[in-house]
């Protein structure tokens, strides 16, 4: 260690700001915002087609000096991503007065102000921007509104603690959708009943001038509905088959888990290319996001079949039972993920399962797409040195993150796909130490099952886990974990395909779910992907494009001495594999450009499942409805407001 001598003052003032760090958030303080004294927000949304929103909060508050916080750390999302930056134009007043506010100088999510004496309460206006890179949430004729983004609440409570009684008002003539309960409409302002900020912050609304409400399901008072709204009318229109196997959601996953834990589910899509793929997890909704075509093009559910499943799922796994590091009670205190391979990783294969078992996609193509699952995770380079439950851990961080060569940093993804070859592993070996009398069903049952009960949450540890698949069946289910998620593993869980009676192979047959559109997917045999004007994604370390030099952001101009495209890359792997001579590569690096050989003769690749002859085929009993198909109706039923 270097030593190094510095002027004493240099020293007090290094020692002052190394001891000065930022309160660290707590719960204890008592809510002034109670059920029958809530916290008031008017969040008025007219002008959302425009980018923006405006809130107006009425806060119960205590003269002298008081903190109110920015939600930091938002459920769903697994990380400190309360968009700070899209938080503008703070006013603050009481009894009319203009009040001087200062923001914390460590946490940035805190705004001191010092109410004066006699007043009962805070009023504070903001603008909230909707749209930012990657973080589109309106455009001219939809709007997704997440109110963590529009509310400030008194520091230090607990958010189950806190109340608060939301109105919103639409553009005219904009419809709506929300779990939030009792909406009073009058003209285009909806108020709703007081809520505790922790349901207000977990139940969105989607709003539109295109709208469409169908009514999934019904039993009494229960009820799922799915809320669709799009740039524009004609992505609304749905094809029968596929309403109907969104239908089948909420029996198939009653079957799957035993009871439900909402009373009202609304499943919010919005169909537009301007916001993009997303899909955000809530007890009673789910904040769905897809392109214009997605429900209107059949090939669009191949690829993104599990959007409204998984989320739908996540009521049960996520909500209801949830890691109890990853329970906080206010938005402040930071989120512990080492356990998401539960909770995102089980419900990836869960939800995944329901899309199949609901017919969104076809059961029998099931096996084509657990190739492409096993194969991703078996040969990404990361896995070699970074465990499983390192991108759980450092999810906050990962979510977020970017840049190249994924495949050797590993992502937050990682704990998602390859979550999903675990716990079908411990379905199989459910199914076979059980002699087919038990599955992971069995399980679901004991972890989220009956009675009925409303949004509540119960928490679970590691230990808990293991416990309940022991009652199952007898297994060392801590060394399985503990191998497969807490240590290097060479490869993901591989033992499911042989017990349920499939292999691995590689084939030149295209796999269905593996579309590259035009451009290169050669991941498992000359190690690249690119998209289709030549430009590299990424490129496998150890592989033949990672030794010919290639990297990506490089863009492919020839090959062959013939133009880039899809098909004339095809020719040249087929051309190689019959005179064994390198692939000429033309190379564009920001303008500079260079030709590479690259020395690859194994032809074109996919990955698929084959049968093992003699076998059972255990994956088709797993992916089998559980609820008898009825023929779908010829018309559809909408929900009328």
């Amino acid at each position: 260690m270097l030593h190094v001598r510095l002027p004493l003052a240099w020293v007090v003032a290094a020692f002052a700001l190394a001891t000065t760090s930022a309160p660290a958030a707590t719960a204890f303080a008592p809510s002034l915002a109670t059920q029958g004294r809530p916290e008031t927000i008017v969040l008025d949304a007219t002008t959302a087609a425009r980018g923006f929103m405006t809130s107006h909060l009425t806060i119960p508050a205590a003269p002298g000096p008081f903190t109110v916080v920015y939600p930091k750390w938002i459920p769903g999302e697994h990380g400190p991503t309360g968009p700070l930056g899209d938080l503008t134009g703070i006013r603050m007043s009481a009894d009319g007065k203009p009040l001087t506010w200062s923001r914390d100088t460590i946490d940035l999510y805190a705004f001191h102000v010092t109410v004066p004496p006699g007043a009962r309460t805070l009023d504070i206006d903001f603008t909230v921007l909707l749209n930012g890179p990657n973080d589109t949430m309106a455009t001219n004729n939809l709007a997704i509104v997440n109110w963590n983004r529009d509310v400030l609440y008194q520091a230090d409570t607990n958010s189950h603690a806190v109340f608060v009684h939301p109105t919103i008002v639409l553009p005219a003539d904009w419809d709506y959708g929300t779990a939030l309960p009792s909406p009073r409409r009058s003209g285009n302002r909806i108020t709703f009943a007081t809520v505790k900020l922790a349901m207000l912050v977990d139940s969105p609304l989607d709003t539109g001038r295109y709208a469409k409400h169908y009514r999934l399901w019904q039993q009494g008072s229960a009820s799922q509905i799915l809320d669709l709204f799009a740039d524009a009318p004609a992505d609304l229109d749905v094809p029968a088959d596929l309403v109907a196997s969104f239908k089948r959601m909420t029996p198939e996953a009653l079957a799957l888990y035993g009871a439900r834990h909402w009373y009202s589910y609304h499943s919010l899509l919005t169909l537009s290319d301007a916001i993009g793929f997303q899909g955000i997890e809530h007890h009673q909704s789910s904040d769905d996001r897809a392109d214009d075509s997605f429900l209107t093009d059949p090939s669009e559910q191949l690829s993104g079949g599990d959007l409204l499943t998984h989320e739908f799922s996540h009521s049960w796994n996520g909500k209801y039972r949830r890691p109890y590091d990853l329970t906080t009670p206010n938005f402040q205190v930071p989120m512990q993920t080492d356990l998401l391979w539960v909770y995102e990783g089980m419900n990836q294969y869960l939800g995944d399962l329901l899309s199949f078992r609901t017919g969104i996609r076809d059961p029998k193509t099931y096996p084509e797409y657990l190739a492409t699952v096993y194969a991703s995770m078996d040969m990404e380079p990361g896995r070699l040195t970074t465990p499983l439950v390192d991108t759980t851990t450092a999810a906050p961080w990962l979510y977020e993150g970017g840049g190249d060569y994924a495949s050797i940093r590993r992502t937050a993804g990682d704990f998602y796909t390859e979550g999903e070859l675990l716990w079908l592993d411990a379905d199989t070996i459910i199914r076979a130490r059980t002699h087919g009398t038990k599955s992971l069903d069995t399980f679901l049952h004991l972890y989220a099952g009956p009675p009925n009960t409303g949004p509540i949450t119960v928490t679970y540890t590691r230990a808990q886990i293991e416990h309940l698949l022991g009652e199952v069946t007898p297994y060392d289910w801590h060394d399985f974990f503990t191998r497969y998620v807490y240590r290097v593993s060479i490869h993901p869980p591989t033992d499911e395909l042989a017990r349920s009676g499939w292999r691995l192979t590689y084939t030149a047959k295209a796999n269905a779910y593996l579309n590259p559109g035009r451009g290169v997917s050669a991941w498992y045999g000359a190690g690249f992907n690119a998209g289709s004007t030549g430009q590299i994604r990424d490129v496998r370390r150890g592989s033949p494009a990672w030794n010919a030099g290639l990297a990506p952001h490089e863009t492919v101009a020839a090959v062959d001495n013939r133009a880039f495209g899809a098909d004339t890359f095809n020719d040249a792997l087929k051309r190689a594999q019959t005179d064994r001579r390198p692939i000429a590569l033309l190379v564009n690096d920001n303008g500079s450009f260079s030709t590479v050989m690259l020395n690859y003769t194994g032809g074109v690749r996919y990955p698929h499942l084959a049968r093992i002859k003699g076998t059972p085929d255990m994956l088709a009993g797993i992916m089998a409805p559980r609820i008898p198909v009825k023929k779908p109706a010829k018309k559809v039923s909408f929900v009328s407001r």
